[in-house]
């Protein structure tokens, strides 16, 4: 393991921070985030842009568009990119990370040819359609049908929290192209690309409890979709489907993990403005205690970072730390959300109530950190995996 940056990853870096300076001055500003068409616009020119100066798809080989960084580089172009706040891969997440990688491992030439380019360059942008209403946590369980029929699937089913469905171009699906109920559950799934403006697709979006709308729910009534569509054998699709999610739990979080560092500086900042008494919250020493504890968690996760990313970089594996990573870090933005609500008393009872300047408002932080426990595979289901793969304690 070495937590430290080479000579050569360090000139990357200089480079990378060069072009920042020179492109970031460019961006239009962010649209509100209810339009969506503004909200797809802004996206997709920042990857534009990203693709016109060779950092899009940074870690992609490439013989298929991509940089060919090394995991550590793009550590650092997340490190980087988050550090002087550029547009995040926003609506372009699901066919950079999920998608597109996946087509790379396992599609053919024909789809790579037809797919890479589009996404890379934001022109094709993907939703995911993988949990159902019986299917979340346990996704095996997933029944949305495909019947085979000819050159053809034809599905139907429904779809739930598929992020960016109502302006996406194409959709990862997961469906059951064998119902035999005496297989393993696991068996009988394949993987298709479907395209969004194909008939059948009804489109229903979700508002989270923070007021917005990434998620929608999908019903699907006999929608056609050609068997040059799937990604993997037929009834192979959950082995295809672990390939996608060990994206996920790679550097997923990363950009998330320093945007809380900065959360921690702004509630610290917080704490010696806000008045109890005759004194400030900063002088409560339980609390300095808490903040610092918080401070130092998400010090050593970074730490844990860069060691799952050396680990990558030798095996190209992300490996069990990628779920030690998220299962700690669900709870540390939990503890951090507890703290804000305490420092904020009153002023957190509502969104928008606290006056505060940063472009991320402590409560609706508090509340977004909930989801953590679920996105990326639940907490119970990251403790099994680390119970079975790095314990080596049986199956449950």
């Amino acid at each position: 393991m070495d937590l430290r940056y080479t000579d050569a990853q360090l000139a990357f870096r200089d480079e990378l921070r060069d072009w920042l300076a020179t492109a970031l001055p460019e961006v239009a500003p962010e649209p509100d985030r209810h339009d969506w068409d503004a909200r797809r616009r802004w996206d997709t020119d920042w990857q534009a842009m990203l693709a016109d100066a060779g950092y899009a798809g940074i870690d992609w080989p490439t013989e298929f568009g991509g940089r060919g960084a090394s995991p550590a580089e793009h550590l650092i172009f997340l490190e980087e990119t988050e550090r002087l706040r550029a547009p995040y891969v926003g609506v372009n997440f699901v066919g950079l990370g999920h998608a597109g990688p996946t087509i790379i491992a396992e599609g053919t030439e024909a789809q790579q040819a037809d797919h890479l380019p589009k996404i890379l360059r934001g022109e094709e942008v993907w939703c995911q359609g993988f949990s159902e209403p019986g299917a979340g946590s346990d996704l095996a369980s997933l029944q949305c049908r495909a019947v085979r029929d000819g050159d053809e699937y034809v599905i139907s089913g429904q779809k739930i929290w598929t992020s960016f469905a109502h302006i996406a171009d194409y959709c990862e699906l997961l469906v059951r192209t064998d119902p035999d109920p005496e297989i393993r559950k696991h068996k009988g799934i394949s993987w298709l690309m479907m395209s969004m403006d194909s008939p059948g697709i009804d489109i229903r979006p979700l508002d989270t409890v923070l007021g917005s709308s990434e998620f929608a729910e999908m019903f699907l009534d006999e929608v056609r979709v050609p068997v040059s569509n799937r990604v993997g054998d037929e009834n192979d699709g959950w082995r295809v489907t672990m390939v996608t999610l060990s994206f996920e739990r790679g550097t997923a979080f990363v950009s998330e993990l320093l945007g809380s560092m900065k959360l921690v500086e702004e509630a610290a900042d917080l704490a010696r403005q806000v008045t109890r008494n005759s004194a400030t919250a900063w002088d409560d020493v339980g609390l300095r205690r808490e903040i610092g504890q918080i401070a130092a968690e998400l010090d050593a996760l970074w730490a844990l970072t860069k060691r799952n990313v050396s680990q990558a970089a030798r095996t190209g594996i992300p490996g069990p730390g990628g779920n030690v990573f998220k299962l700690r870090y669900a709870e540390t933005r939990r503890h951090l959300g507890d703290v804000s609500a305490r420092l904020l008393a009153r002023a957190g009872l509502g969104i928008g109530e606290t006056g505060s300047h940063s472009r991320n408002d402590p409560i609706e932080e508090r509340i977004y950190a909930l989801s953590l426990k679920i996105a990326a595979g639940t907490t119970q289901v990251n403790k099994n995996i680390i119970g079975e793969r790095v314990l080596g304690l049986p199956k449950g």
